[in-house]
């Protein structure tokens, strides 16, 4: 199924269990999970899914994933980061195994979306694993329409810490209208040239569109993060409609 295929009407969000086929080790504090669905209708970039664990007690938690594939591929791929005594993503790292069922609904989410259908030019702003839902995005320009102009911003603590660092390199390099920043805010390699620090206004104006251009930012990450980086760009004079945030923050997870 493509994106233009892909329904946003409203469908069922029952629960359902999908298999799972692969782990990915991305960092040391994060995985990503591919599952098989039992069924799926398809979904848009940006959209996430429910996760809920059963114990042999009948207590169940239940967590918020974003789907890090892009529509065009069958398998759901979620991209989960450890939060410490979190009670759902400790379980998802440590225990769960290929071959496991996962309960699981989906996806979820209108607003935060984004295809190829919508053109460009895209913003993506990216804080820690606030990069997951932009990277179903960057995955589906990809595989549909490359052309369309694209920037990602991504700020890590680290370049350990940097989610799809292999993957989104190759991206970059062959493809003139991808344009990739990295920001990294507490170490850093002694050879590394590029930018240190928060995400501030000059980095935004530099690696960001004019404003003539009118571009679609998608920003991803913790709270305050997402809250700086929208201030910054209405300060910058973008229009604050073209501006879609999605936060996370501590949830137990």
């Amino acid at each position: 199924m493509t994106a233009t295929d892909a329904p946003l009407q409203q469908h069922s969000i029952d629960w359902q269990t999908g298999r799972v086929q692969a782990i990915v080790t991305e960092t040391s504090r994060v995985k990503s999970i591919i599952l098989q669905p039992a069924r799926w209708s398809g979904h848009w970039p940006g959209q996430h899914v429910d996760i809920r664990l059963t114990a042999d007690d009948g207590y169940q938690a239940e967590r918020s994933y974003s789907i890090a594939s892009p529509p065009e591929e069958q398998l759901l791929t979620l991209t989960v980061e450890r939060v410490e005594d979190g009670e759902v993503s400790p379980y998802l790292l440590d225990e769960l195994r290929v071959g496991d069922a996962l309960e699981f609904r989906g996806p979820i989410g209108r607003y935060f979306i984004w295809n190829q259908t919508r053109g460009g030019p895209i913003c993506l702003v990216a804080g820690g694993t606030g990069i997951t839902p932009l990277m179903a995005m960057l995955r589906h320009r990809k595989m549909s329409r490359p052309n369309i102009p694209a920037s990602l911003i991504y700020s890590a603590r680290s370049l350990a810490d940097v989610v799809y660092w292999d993957e989104l390199d190759t991206m970059a390099r062959g493809d003139l209208n991808l344009r990739l920043v990295y920001t990294l805010t507490r170490e850093h390699p002694s050879d590394w040239n590029g930018h240190l620090g928060r995400v501030n206004e000059v980095l935004l104006a530099e690696n960001s569109f004019t404003r003539e251009q009118n571009p679609t930012f998608f920003i991803c990450g913790p709270a305050g993060f997402v809250e700086s980086i929208s201030s910054m760009l209405v300060k910058l004079g973008f229009d604050p409609f073209t501006v879609k945030t999605e936060r996370f923050g501590p949830t137990g997870a």
